[in-house]
């Protein structure tokens, strides 16, 4: 039960680390001029390296919520996973746990989605997603997966 619990608390550590990686990291798309992500624009033209905000319209802001939502809902999972751990009795499940991860992969999901259906009007033709974007794709079954495995698991002793 002991490895159990903590291939759990592996798999939700890593999708949560997914999670931060590719919100922060600037390389939601990559071509040879320069990078973009949810929050900067950086090209290297004119002979310097020169970023500018990422305030390309209402969808960019409702991937930057989603994915933040993502994190918050996937904090809070670990969080409750823990409280319910120790308060929860004996044969009950995490239901509440695995309600807030599977929330969060819905919210990674959908950041993902936006980002892929809206992007070709902002980013230019030439340039290509990169590992950030990437990482938001792989997030999004990890946190599935462990959201799943909250639901089914029953507490023991």
């Amino acid at each position: 039960m002991l490895l159990l619990l903590l291939g759990i608390i592996l798999l939700h550590v890593a999708g949560l680390v997914l999670l931060f990686v590719s919100t922060i990291v600037s390389v939601w798309t990559t071509g040879e001029t320069g990078t973009s992500d949810l929050w900067t624009n950086c090209t290297t033209a004119t002979g310097g390296y020169h970023c500018n905000p990422a305030t390309s319209g209402e969808w960019i802001q409702a991937v930057q919520a989603v994915m933040i939502l993502s994190i918050i809902f996937s904090c809070l999972s670990l969080f409750l996973f823990f409280c319910q751990l120790f308060t929860l009795q004996k044969g009950g499940r995490f239901f509440l746990t695995g309600t807030f991860q599977i929330l969060a992969s819905l919210f990674v999901m959908s950041g993902a989605i936006i980002y892929t259906v809206m992007s070709p009007q902002w980013v230019p033709g030439t340039d290509s997603f990169g590992y950030s974007y990437i990482l938001a794709w792989v997030a999004f079954p990890l946190a599935l997966i462990s959201g799943l495995i909250y639901v089914i698991l029953r507490k023991r002793e």
